[in-house]
């Protein structure tokens, strides 16, 4: 499984939905706050140092970017648009925001989403809209707390423990949650199953 998201590689990046691979097959998404580690996450699960763009200016992600995992033809990671403190224009904002909300609401090949969070700043806003996104359609949801490796095994343990506390109170167990750090690979195989299951690849 884990040598099928090894072979994830850039498909297309879609500015509104008319740009969208076809409806049909499996997705995964990742969405996270700006600077959270998404990118750092998602090259770390494909075991890639590349994959997804790592950039030290916030909010550089401004469409959905699509990877196909070979030799499958319906498998597909989707990169979301960084979110948070981003300078972008308010029209620019309102338009991701429509994309997202249309994306969320009719994507039938959407099979569940990542969202990723600093363990240090977990739950803004901004985290818990997306994860509504998924439990309002039924989708799965999984946070991942990236960046573990800047706090000891305690503080890790404790973050977790706060998080999953405050998420089983607004989501009840449609959301679950780990710890994870690109750096040390902390937590990556246990969310490479994760997103393995949900494509469908075992």
């Amino acid at each position: 499984m884990a040598n099928y998201l090894a072979r994830a590689k850039y498909l297309l990046a879609a500015h509104n939905t008319n740009q969208l691979p076809p409806d049909g097959g499996f997705e995964v998404a990742f969405a996270g706050r700006s600077n959270a580690g998404k990118s750092t996450a998602l090259n770390a699960i494909c075991q890639q140092n590349a994959l997804a763009r790592v950039s030290k200016t916030p909010g550089r992600t401004q469409q959905l970017v699509f990877f196909d995992i070979p030799p499958t033809t319906d498998k597909y990671l989707v990169d979301l648009p960084g979110y948070g403190f981003a300078k972008v224009p308010k029209d620019l904002q309102a338009h991701w925001q429509a994309f997202l909300d249309e994306y969320f609401r009719t994507r039938q090949a959407l099979k569940g989403l990542i969202v990723v969070m600093d363990i240090r700043h977990p739950l803004k806003d901004y985290d818990k809209q997306m994860l509504g996104y998924a439990v309002s359609r039924g989708l799965p949801a999984h946070a991942i707390l990236t960046k573990a490796d800047k706090l000891g095994r305690g503080a890790q343990g404790n973050a977790m423990l706060a998080v999953r506390k405050e998420m089983q109170a607004e989501y009840g167990d449609a959301v679950s949650v780990q710890v994870f750090s690109g750096e040390s690979k902390q937590g990556v195989d246990e969310a490479r199953h994760k997103i393995g299951g949900w494509l469908g690849l075992f």
